[in-house]
């Protein structure tokens, strides 16, 4: 998806690259104006892809077909009243670049709705020979990025401070912030469970919509969540790719962030975007009642005690990974030595000198082979189904080349959100080609030790595997290279017969001792989490939570679900930051009227917030 090289073409000068992008904005615009189903599809190439992120559809929607994209424009144009299509005011300049393989103009450009304000991004397949009036659009995205009369709170339009500033004899700034986050005279509007990177994202784009919002976290402090996992743990990914909201780390921090620095500025940024959150409260269940268009949610409280709150939403925030995954290994009951999942696992030091097993081979399993076997622990991983691995610098230089492009974030985010299923398929295969060959020393270590190694059932590798089902890979930060060495040992689940007291038991009569075993075994999707706490009904009505649905997007993620008032955001730090902007937008029209919290509902837009006050 990310695979970019910037071209020189002698022939198209900035001029006519601006001109090419302005001329064909003008001619988007007459046709969706008057109609013009002929006009608008000679605008676009033979084959074409369009992604609407709330702007048209008031969804996050996907088209890859010419007919099909002028059709669902000249539809929802209808009711969305587009116009005021024109080259973006301060974001990059159009340019030309190749995009998986393919010359094309890229630009930002800027649009207005009947009830919004809106930016998209276009790439146009232009002849060098030809002239700007023959560029056809190849991809189109558009995105809603605020709702007229709901503008965020920010820069110019942050607050002016008067409610607390030098109130001599009153509440101060202090007073307000706790008697807000008591909600004791009132429900929040929005009740978000989690405090990581997706509930934080959320809560804060919905503070600057001014949502009133509550976070309840099971753990003491914000943060925790990453502080209380194995203690060698950093993030995989480059710093600058992993921003949240309004806020970018320090530029003193490092490339890849330890797990205690993240932890911390996740507290700081809870206390930074003046978020209501409550520590060491976990939610209980929920029942919606349809009539009145509110949950019944109970939430239990650190010193035991219970508050039923009645939100109108209710966000899981609670990571794709969340419930641990424990199998029913054969004789695993008999071990009589220490078993645990990897997700309470934290660090190796109290078992120098002993043997350890590690059911899996995703990144977890790796980083915690790893932590043991510098702790002196005499580790084997057990290998149950083949892997994807790949190192950690090839997979930024080919994944997140976007990044590295010089374009502001903001710009960055919006290129990286802009590709259909079949481009987001396309683009993994080449980033794929390029890591594979970069990696073939360490590829051919692995297989010769037989190491079970794979790319993805279609050549996706680990990006496509990590949102299909969340895990499957590992970036290589080094146990690898220990496998190969045979510094960590490997061995396949499919020679082992049975566990047993003293560890497992293969087929050939062979005793693997181990004073600990542990499960790097996966966790349930979402989906097991609705079961659990809103009940088996809204879990089918529901469906599936995370992965890609038929209709080319993730499955109940960052958008409108089946279940009204039901919302679900997870991912990675990059994908919270950017989608959780779209997702506040929703169920900010939702609280304004301005949108019928009901997927199915074919124009959900009602009216400009003009009208809603009218009516009201």
């Amino acid at each position: 998806m990310n695979v970019i090289e910037r071209i020189e073409l002698a022939a198209w000068p900035q001029a006519d690259v601006t001109l090419a992008v302005t001329n064909w904005l003008s001619q988007l615009e007459s046709a969706l104006q008057s109609g013009d189903d002929a006009g608008l599809g000679r605008l676009f190439a033979d084959a074409c892809h369009w992604r609407d992120l709330v702007a048209f559809t008031w969804h996050n929607k996907a088209f890859n077909d010419r007919d099909e994209i002028v059709g669902a424009l000249l539809e929802h144009q209808a009711t969305v009243k587009s116009s005021n299509f024109q080259l973006a005011s301060n974001r990059t300049a159009p340019r030309i670049v190749r995009r998986l393989g393919v010359e094309v103009i890229e630009a930002f450009f800027d649009f207005e709705t009947k009830v919004g304000r809106g930016t998209g991004v276009l790439r146009l397949k232009a002849d060098p020979a030809g002239t700007p009036d023959a560029a056809q659009c190849w991809i189109m995205s558009t995105t809603l990025q605020e709702l007229k009369g709901f503008e965020e709170q920010l820069d110019d339009s942050r607050p002016s401070g008067d409610a607390y500033s030098r109130n001599f004899g009153g509440d101060n700034w202090q007073d307000q912030r706790d008697a807000e986050q008591a909600f004791a005279d009132r429900d929040p509007a929005v009740l978000v469970v989690g405090g990581g990177q997706a509930g934080l994202a959320i809560a804060a784009r919905l503070r600057r919509l001014n949502v009133d919002t509550l976070i309840v976290e099971k753990n003491a402090r914000i943060g925790d969540n990453w502080r209380n996992r194995y203690h060698s743990l950093a993030l995989h990914n480059e710093l600058h790719v992993n921003h949240l909201p309004y806020m970018r780390y320090p530029p003193t921090w490092p490339v890849f962030i330890p797990k205690d620095m993240l932890g911390g500025w996740f507290e700081m940024y809870a206390f930074a975007m003046e978020l209501n959150v409550w520590t060491s409260t976990e939610f209980v269940d929920a029942k919606y009642d349809d009539a009145a268009g509110h949950w019944t949610a109970t939430i239990r409280r650190g010193d035991g005690s219970t508050r039923v709150m009645k939100p109108r939403h209710i966000i899981f925030a609670n990571g794709v990974s969340g419930i641990p995954k424990v199998p029913e290994l054969p004789g695993m009951k008999e071990f009589k030595g220490k078993l645990t999942h990897a997700h309470s696992f934290t660090d190796g030091r109290e078992y120098r000198g002993k043997k350890a097993l590690i059911i899996g081979t995703g990144n977890s399993a790796h980083d915690i082979g790893q932590d043991l076997h510098s702790n002196g622990v005499d580790t084997t991983i057990v290998q149950r189904g083949s892997t994807t691995v790949v190192s950690i610098a090839p997979s930024a230089v080919t994944n997140y080349a976007i990044y590295n492009e010089g374009p502001p974030l903001e710009d960055c985010d919006l290129l990286a959100a802009t590709s259909t299923y079949p481009l987001v398929v396309r683009g993994y295969q080449m980033a794929v080609k390029r890591m594979v060959e970069l990696d073939k020393d360490l590829i051919a270590g692995l297989k010769s030790i037989g190491f079970k190694y794979d790319i993805g059932a279609d050549e996706t590798g680990h990006q496509m595997k990590y949102q299909r089902r969340g895990g499957g890979y590992y970036l290589n930060a080094g146990a690898s290279d220990l496998m190969i060495k045979g510094e960590i040992g490997l061995l396949q689940y499919d020679t082992i017969e049975t566990f047993c007291a003293e560890g497992a038991r293969l087929k050939d009569g062979t005793i693997v001792p181990a004073d600990l075993i542990v499960l790097a075994t996966g966790y349930y999707t979402q989906t097991e989490l609705v079961r659990r706490v809103l009940g088996e009904d809204v879990a089918k009505r529901v469906g599936p939570i995370w992965g890609w649905g038929d209709d080319g997007e993730m499955c109940n993620m960052w958008k409108r679900t089946p279940q009204p008032g039901l919302w679900f955001i997870a991912g990675s730090l990059a994908q919270c930051r950017i989608y959780s902007k779209f997702m506040a937008l929703q169920i900010k029209a939702v609280e304004e009227a301005l949108m019928v919290d009901a997927p199915d509902v074919p124009t959900p837009v009602i009216a400009t917030v003009e009208e809603v006050r009218a009516a009201s």
